[in-house]
């Protein structure tokens, strides 16, 4: 199924959606739209729609080399599917917030609303490539369109949207579609559904075909776990210890979420996501 065909057809589907960022493209939404709370993600406190302190005048980050080390790992991890650039250049036509707050404050909701969009449709070109669950690929063509359709609707429209009951709506094909092929492992696979992992002791585990949706895994020891076929959707990887783990096959991950992670040169990705460079330094078992 994950094969080098699939890999070409889960790219080109997201490269046509723009799915990928294009920080170049955007005017620093992820910089100035949310508000932070100070963690262990981001070392400051920050209002939503107050540019973060180390945003500079050309809309880069002046600590970007650094953020790992100066505290703001979540930054280092962030992903907006494309969304940034899609506001920036389609919605809002180049638009820039420093100049009216009137504007600022619809670029920033309309941005939340892009974004959950944008990842939605990430999720569904992949599910579209799931020989399982070929039953579905009709609705699921049909969510695709319907979802683009709204990615490329006015701002107005845009804010006028209902997008988590059309979240709900779509989430629904893409459990169904999950369900099917995790099948194909066992008829029972685990159910691991939004379980509390932090901090688990999974090491050699044989999760395939599990459903870790929404499950929080920060800390979790995977090392050497076989997941092929596991579900990640809106699991919380941060700090799990991905050290040698097969992912090779899982469903939904996304690169957010192995940014988030710690792994080594035997850990085994989906041939679309890019191991991450922090990565490099891990020994393993």
């Amino acid at each position: 199924m994950h094969n080098d065909r699939l890999n070409g057809r889960v790219e080109a589907g997201r490269r046509r959606l723009g799915l990928y960022p294009d920080c170049g493209q955007c005017v620093a939404l992820c910089c100035v739209a949310p508000a932070f709370a100070a963690s262990a993600d981001f070392a400051i406190d920050k209002d939503a729609g107050r540019p973060c302190p180390n945003l500079q005048a050309d809309f880069r980050c002046g600590i970007h080399e650094q953020l790992r080390r100066s505290g703001f790992a979540g930054c280092a991890v962030y992903d907006c599917f494309g969304a940034g650039q899609k506001i920036t250049q389609a919605t809002f036509r180049g638009a820039d917030w420093r100049h009216d707050p009137r504007t600022a404050a619809r670029m920033f909701a309309a941005f939340a609303s892009m974004r959950q969009l944008h990842e939605l449709l990430w999720y569904v070109t992949e599910a579209l490539t799931l020989d399982r669950a070929g039953d579905l690929h009709a609705p699921l063509l049909e969510a695709l369109d319907a979802t683009e359709r709204m990615t490329r609707s006015s701002v107005d429209s845009l804010l006028g949207l209902d997008v988590m009951a059309h979240l709900q709506r779509v989430n629904a094909l893409l459990l169904e579609a999950s369900d099917v092929t995790r099948r194909t492992v066992r008829p029972s696979p685990p159910d691991h559904r939004a379980a509390d992992l932090a901090g688990a002791d999974l090491r050699d585990a044989d999760l395939r075909g599990a459903s870790l949706r929404s499950a929080l895994l920060v800390g979790a020891d995977l090392q050497g776990a076989d997941l092929r076929l596991a579900d990640f959707t809106g699991a919380d990887m941060r700090g799990a210890d991905l050290s040698g783990a097969d992912l090779s096959m899982s469903l939904f991950l996304s690169q957010a979420q192995v940014e988030s992670a710690v792994g080594d040169g035997e850990t085994r990705l989906p041939p679309w996501l890019a191991r991450p460079r922090h990565w490099s330094g891990t020994t393993g078992r």
